[in-house]
């Protein structure tokens, strides 16, 4: 049996491996005809009848999909007789982590050419597209999702105010009718608008999570330092640094995942748009019951129109990432969602073109 590549490789560190591959919601879910037209593809490329994507997670492999026979037994059964042929490709995450494998077997022996190999990895990074691609678009979705549900819970309670005060002005004594109709209408439109605005927030609770940010009280500081470690492979992979400029302890009342979130798409974005070699500066500042972190890049800058539009779905900016990494245009509208939902505020700074970024996340300390 030839097998040209050799087993999957699994990152030392499982955690952040595990973590990573749970970010993309495709574990224990069904194959997917998008991904059978990606391993046809592969099975077209080496005139195979076997072909087939799996990603692989606490000890087992979950199939995505299967050309010509079982994924699991064709894996399983590749060191024995029942295949001649057997090689792989595997499926790796932008920063690096070894997620899976998209394979191709034969039970005649034959040789891959490194042309088709090269066309194998090809198939492998277009399966990390599309998971990336789908996970930012359910990121964004979510936190619009969350930013409308919390307008609308903060909307009930001028209207609540307002049915209160409309059933007192008409129990005034001595209120003529005309003003009495008046505020039976408001009443009753506003009740209305209460009803409709409870079926809104009924259909939101029905979902997994909960729309509310789970506030607690939390480190800044430690939430930089978790999502530092996240992007480890990524800086190594660029030969960047990331100082966190930050002493003390950065208390406040947020909910930790959504805050993360948000830290982990202004990092994601700093790497991306800075050279090879180059250091990111996170920093603090506390003023008037609030505190802002920034994030400062020394990449390639944003133009004055596109600090007009930076934070617009889909915008097209003059920035492009130094690497070639994919941008989606979704990152800094999902964080700019998730801070506006803590009341904060996020905005950018640039002197220009070339010359770097500064994103500045503002929350209230209480």
């Amino acid at each position: 049996m030839q097998n040209e590549k050799a087993e999957l490789d699994i990152s030392s560190d499982e955690t952040l491996r595990l973590k990573k591959l749970g970010n993309y919601e495709i574990l224990n879910t069904p194959p997917e005809s998008a991904f059978d037209q990606i391993s046809q593809l592969a099975s077209e490329i080496f005139d195979v009848p076997f072909a087939g994507i799996c990603f692989e997670a606490n000890g087992g492999f979950f199939v995505k999909s299967e050309i010509g026979g079982s994924a699991l037994e064709i894996i399983q059964d590749r060191d024995k007789d029942k295949f001649a042929f057997f090689a792989s490709e595997p499926i790796a995450s932008p920063d690096g982590y070894r997620l899976g494998l998209i394979y191709v077997a034969d039970t005649e022996s034959k040789s891959a050419e490194d042309r088709q190999l090269r066309m194998l990895q090809r198939l492998a990074d277009m399966v990390v597209e599309k998971v990336e691609s789908r996970m930012a678009i359910r990121r964004t979705l979510r936190a619009y999702d969350d930013r409308l549900h919390v307008l609308v819970h903060d909307l009930k309670n001028p209207m609540t105010t307002i049915t209160l005060q409309s059933e007192l002005l008409e129990r005034i004594p001595g209120i003529n009718e005309k003003a009495s109709l008046i505020a039976g209408k408001i009443n009753a439109q506003a009740k209305k608008m209460i009803d409709n605005l409870n079926g809104i927030l009924s259909a939101a609770r029905k979902e997994a999570t909960s729309f509310k940010p789970q506030k607690d009280k939390i480190d800044l500081k430690q939430i930089l330092e978790k999502v530092k470690k996240d992007f480890t492979l990524s800086l190594k992979r660029k030969n960047q640094t990331v100082s966190i400029n930050i002493e003390e302890t950065l208390e406040v009342f947020a909910d930790p995942d959504k805050i993360a979130m948000v830290f982990i798409q202004l990092m994601d974005n700093a790497i991306k748009f800075s050279p090879m070699g180059n250091e990111i500066f996170i920093t603090s500042q506390t003023a008037d019951n609030e505190l802002t972190v920034s994030v400062k890049d020394q990449g390639v800058g944003l133009t004055d129109e596109d600090l007009e539009k930076v934070f617009l779905k889909f915008a097209s900016l003059t920035s492009v990432s130094t690497n070639y990494e994919n941008s989606y245009g979704l990152g800094l509208i999902t964080a700019n969602a998730l801070v506006e939902i803590h009341k904060g505020k996020l905005w950018a700074e640039s002197e220009g073109k070339n010359l770097g970024a500064t994103f500045h996340v503002t929350l209230p300390i209480k």
